[in-house]
């Protein structure tokens, strides 16, 4: 049998190679070189990253700052070339969350799942 470490490696680069991924890094780079693109989705990023935080210290999120986080998300999706990659993010995730299905199957078969239980 592979070592468990090289078919892990060997996956790394099978997703690098897949269409979704070149995909979504030709939409990366592409927003990279448009300043204005470049600096909503940054600032887009930023406002998710600090209200995740806040969630995860147990502080409620304000109707204001939810309100302010969709305005943002609205505008953000209005720029073609960011919610093509906001697309493109979606489908990768979809395929990196049935592979982490698939890698912990053998844990839930053995431990069982603790969201069936």
């Amino acid at each position: 049998m592979s070592n468990i470490y090289d078919i892990a490696n060997e996956l790394g680069r099978s997703i690098k190679e897949s269409d979704e991924f070149k995909l979504l890094k030709q939409l990366h780079e592409e927003i990279e070189k448009d300043p204005a693109a470049n600096q909503m989705l940054e600032n887009f990023r930023r406002m998710q990253m600090e209200l995740q935080q806040k969630q995860m210290q147990g502080m409620q999120i304000t109707e204001e700052e939810a309100q302010k986080a969709q305005q943002l998300f609205e505008l953000v999706q209005q720029q073609p070339i960011i919610s093509k990659m906001m697309e493109a993010e979606q489908r990768l995730s979809v395929i990196i969350t049935d592979i982490n299905r698939i890698i912990t199957e053998p844990l839930e078969e053995l431990y069982g799942n603790p969201e069936q239980q």
